[in-house]
């Protein structure tokens, strides 16, 4: 274990990001991710890299495009609208095969909404960031280490399978300090960019970086060849938490910040006598339906609970095929839950 430092998360992710090889940062200002921002403009030129603030969340998302395609690591950072201004881009980067990492330090909406805390791009990052037939990973951080941890992780699996990784974070853990250990870290082995746009100097064929496929059956061969790269992805790289869910009755299914404060509201379960336990997933895409649905075999009932109206608790009755009621327990417009609350809705249930 190295030395720790005590960072805000924002900055935490920059400096991993740094420190994972990336080069680039195309960005715009917008709260609660600012800081983030503000640490590549202050560190990366330093680092020998590069900091630019864009225009437009539209030109840092293309920005980050040609970044890609000729080979770096580049990462761009938003919140909740912005994240919705860069979708028309990540369509195109996901429709060229190119690695990158988004983050998303969410804030509440919709619309220009509110600057607090939210889990509402759930639906946005999981399900409909960009149109067309396309995935890419969501890793969902829940402290401050790990919005280091995962960013390293991220730039590795961007790279090994060609497609935009999202760190999708909130304003909680973009602002609060804790400790970070950097030597916490894995490293992967990644494939060369021998795609990439790098100039040919004479020695090779072109390289052709497009989205752009005009005969419906090359198209589909191309998102054939892609959906078996997912189908990898949903095998090897699911990532998820359990707490006390061995002999667990109600198992709370939450991620981010949210799974820290069910984590209590579980121990305060456990004191009375509830026998609940805490599923936290890491991986929201591809999401860990496999052993949600095995829990569902020894659990009587879960219970999801988000910073949103209710989304990522409709994934769970997926994953277990109804085979158990799922509750809901949501907080919105930026209110954070409490322990207490969640411990209610766990009383409630152990009722019946």
């Amino acid at each position: 274990m190295g030395r720790k430092l005590l960072m805000k998360g924002n900055e935490a992710l920059a400096e991993a990001a740094i420190q994972a090889g990336c080069k680039l940062f195309f960005g715009y200002p917008i709260t609660p991710q600012t800081e983030l921002s503000e640490y590549m403009a202050k560190n990366m030129p330093k680092r020998g890299g590069l900091s630019l603030q864009a225009e437009s969340e539209i030109a840092a998302i293309n920005m980050v495009l040609g970044a890609s395609a000729a080979g770096a690591r580049v990462i761009t950072s938003s919140s909740s609208p912005g994240i919705s201004l860069k979708s028309e881009g990540i369509s195109y980067i996901v429709g060229s095969d190119l690695p990158c990492v988004i983050v998303n330090v969410q804030r509440a909406g919709p619309g220009l909404g509110g600057i607090q805390p939210s889990q509402a791009d759930y639906y946005q990052a999981t399900k409909a960031l960009g149109h067309g037939d396309m995935h890419f990973i969501v890793l969902a951080p829940a402290s401050v280490q790990e919005m280091a941890t995962l960013t390293g992780e991220a730039f590795d699996l961007a790279d090994i399978y060609r497609m935009p990784v999202m760190i999708l974070a909130d304003g909680a853990l973009g602002q609060m300090m804790e400790p970070v250990d950097f030597d916490e870290k894995k490293h992967r082995e990644v494939p060369a960019k021998d795609w990439a746009c790098t100039g040919t100097a004479g020695g090779r064929a072109h390289n052709i970086v497009n989205s752009l496929i005009i005969e419906p059956d090359a198209l589909e061969a191309v998102l054939e060849e892609r959906f078996k790269r997912y189908a990898v992805i949903e095998e090897k790289e699911v990532m998820y938490e359990e707490f006390m869910t061995d002999d667990a009755d109600i198992i709370v299914v939450a991620f981010g910040i949210t799974a820290r404060i069910a984590r209590t509201a579980v121990v305060a379960a456990r004191e009375k006598g509830i026998k609940a336990g805490l599923f936290r997933p890491i991986t929201l895409w591809p999401f860990p339906n496999k052993r949600l649905y095995e829990l569902a075999d020894s659990a009587k009932s879960f219970l999801t609970v988000e910073m949103s109206k209710g989304q990522m608790v409709n994934d769970v009755r997926l994953a277990i095929e109804c085979k158990k009621p799922v509750g809901f327990y949501g907080r919105t417009g930026g209110i954070i839950p409490e322990p207490a609350e969640i411990l209610g809705e766990l009383e409630k249930l152990a009722s019946k």
